[in-house]
């Protein structure tokens, strides 16, 4: 009979968490460790920490903070996930503005939580991420759902963006970080940012998601950009 519950509860969704603040990684390995059918495999307190670590690892899903010290955990899961296609990344983070969402989900992120989530609400939403879905907190879900409810532009809105800044804008919709948009393109910092407020302005946008939504409504924007222009992402 024993033998028998133990192999009811047998482990099959591993977890790594990857957050800079120790009580907190102690209280998530906590709850993971105490429910069935999971195990907190490893914890880092730095995204380079867990960049050396977890492609021999190979966690079924990664707990990933976004505000680590040095590397972020945007910046992480971007360089991780070609190391780890079956690998699930789950954001859990104090951030919901529409930007780092966007950012995270662009570079390979198949959840979004917010701190605030609950154990239950928690382990639920691995076994969703485990499972093939993509969990997120309702707020960050609706926030996805807006972006996609976007007004298209109208003809009489026709956006006159310059070849060098349609280039910029499109390394933007893949999820560049504006420093290797200067490497990409081989440019300046600086010159980035001034094509990226054109942009904005542009557009009439104040954010990176809101540019990327606006501009792939605009006609033949994205096939004849991506046509022309497919530079290799540098790791």
């Amino acid at each position: 009979m024993i033998e028998q519950q133990e192999k009811a509860v047998e482990v099959n969704i591993v977890v790594s968490i990857v957050e800079d603040d120790a009580p907190a990684r102690g209280i998530l390995a906590d709850w993971i460790h105490r429910a069935p059918g999971f195990r907190c495999a490893s914890r880092y307190g730095s995204g380079e920490a867990a960049l050396a670590a977890l492609p021999a690892e190979k966690p079924t899903v990664v707990l990933m903070d976004i505000n680590l010290p040095g590397m972020s955990g945007i910046e992480c899961v971007r360089r991780l996930k070609p190391l780890l296609p079956n690998t699930q990344f789950v954001m859990l983070t104090v951030y919901e503005d529409a930007d780092h969402i966007f950012n995270a989900l662009a570079v390979g992120a198949s959840g979004y939580l917010l701190k605030r989530v609950s154990r239950g609400e928690l382990l639920a939403a691995l076994r969703d991420v485990h499972a093939g879905g993509s969990p997120m907190s309702s707020n960050i879900a609706r926030k996805v759902v807006q972006s996609f409810q976007r007004p298209t532009l109208q003809p009489s809105e026709a956006v006159e963006l310059s070849p060098r800044e349609r280039e910029v804008l499109e390394l933007l919709a893949r999820g560049y970080l504006y420093k290797e948009i200067a490497e990409s393109l081989q440019i300046s910092g600086p010159t980035v940012n001034t094509y990226i407020r054109r942009i904005y302005e542009k557009l009439h946008v104040r954010s990176r998601s809101q540019a990327v939504a606006k501009f792939t409504h605009v006609p033949g924007a994205t096939e004849a950009g991506a046509a022309r222009f497919t530079p290799e992402k540098r790791a």
